[in-house]
């Protein structure tokens, strides 16, 4: 018998559900609020400071950790944002995008054997890398609003639970995706609280750090005294500065969880495109009318869609951050989201995300009554968006 071509490792992961969609998508004309990057360019500003960097020969390999004027650069947005002092040459490293980072955070602190606790949906790499280490995944479902909750919620003996003594790392993403839950001040102090007693590290996920809707406010866990010892906070550049095509990520922590990332990283990619930290370093430093307009530009795209969502017959869970708006399909009379979805880009001609791939198997059931949406679009697509939904999309009867 031939060998197996595939690792065990990657053996059980197909192409990524966004990956096939856009495919879908550009295979039927669809209008794609399916895989969530913008449609549109970050400040020319930005972009011109690369383009100087290139011409003045910034071209060569940047340092392992990172450009140096670019990790000072975090260091003065975190304290700028967060009130958190970070020291830049012994607290950062620079990766290519954040996904890597949280490879990286991954292959530091965690042994094959391990648990790890993360809420779900969850962003895909989480499972993925979790699995490639040899360490098991522990999840504890997000539920959503309810007659007690306006927003979002967890079971505190549900996340209790998934805790014991092979319990090696909590990854929390906040603001969440696909949700768009903002984690409370109070919520964050229960988890690091169980955090503390079991001896866990923290991984913050926090790439729409400046997507956030008033009232709810971002809370960055590490600011808090139960997480400021155990936790890597990561962002990146992408979703802050519409640039997500650029790759160019950073982690935050105390020095010797800083340098455990710093060993993985050097052998991942080993440094992040030079030309590209020069102008994220200009990124940050924007006035903050660049951060306060962002905001208010996406405030505006995600009442655009919600509008046309509801119009549509789609009830929706209002997101208190990030970019992506879960809408209600069990009246569609679809067998689950995957379905939906799939008819969604073939027959009305917009493509979303089916969410129940973002769930374990255990509780992938509670997934398949959503769809995904993605509001980082120009208004003209999002008007399109949902003209075709108003227009072809009829509930069961």
């Amino acid at each position: 018998m031939p060998r197996p071509v595939f690792a065990e490792r990657v053996s059980r992961f197909g192409t990524t559900v966004f990956s096939e969609f856009s495919a879908l998508a550009a295979k039927h004309g669809a209008v794609n609020l399916g895989q969530g990057f913008p449609d549109f360019d970050g400040p020319e500003a930005v972009k011109e400071a690369a383009q100087r960097a290139i011409r003045d020969g910034i071209n060569q390999y940047a340092m392992g950790v990172g450009a140096k004027d670019l990790r000072q650069a975090i260091a003065e947005h975190a304290l700028r944002f967060h009130g958190q002092t970070v020291d830049p040459d012994t607290m950062v490293t620079v990766t290519s995008g954040a996904t890597e980072a949280i490879l990286d955070v991954l292959l530091g602190l965690v042994n094959p054997g391990d648990e790890v606790v993360a809420f779900e949906p969850f962003y895909d790499s989480y499972d993925a890398n979790v699995a490639f280490l040899g360490a098991t995944s522990r999840y504890v479902p997000l539920r959503p609003p309810d007659a007690a909750h306006a927003t979002w919620w967890f079971d505190r003996d549900e996340v209790r639970a998934a805790f014991g003594p092979r319990t090696r790392l909590l990854i929390l993403n906040t603001p969440h995706n696909p949700t768009g839950k903002v984690f409370t001040r109070e919520e964050l102090e229960f988890l690091g609280g169980l955090c503390a007693e079991h001896g866990a590290w923290v991984l913050s996920d926090e790439v729409y750090e400046h997507l956030v809707f008033a009232p709810a406010r971002h809370l960055r866990p590490a600011t808090l005294p139960v997480f400021a010892d155990r936790t890597v906070t990561v962002s990146s550049a992408g979703k802050s500065f519409s640039l997500t095509g650029w790759k160019v990520g950073w982690v935050i922590a105390p020095p010797p969880l800083r340098d455990a990332v710093q060993r993985a990283h050097q052998f991942v990619t080993f440094a992040t495109a030079s030309p590209l930290q020069a102008a994220v370093a200009t990124a940050l430093r924007l006035p903050d009318s660049y951060f306060e307009d962002l905001a208010r530009l996406y405030l505006g795209k995600r009442e655009r869609l919600l509008a046309g969502l509801r119009e549509a017959g789609l009830p929706v869970h209002t997101p208190e951050g990030s970019y992506f708006i879960l809408a209600d399909i069990a009246r569609h009379g679809f067998a689950d989201d995957v379905a939906f979805c799939r008819h969604l880009v073939t027959e009305v001609g917009v493509a979303a995300i089916p969410p129940s791939v973002f769930y374990s198997p255990e509780h992938r059931h509670l997934g398949q009554g959503m769809a995904r949406f993605a509001f980082c679009k120009t208004d003209a697509v999002l008007d399109e968006a949902s003209k075709r939904l108003r227009a072809r999309l009829a509930p069961a009867r």
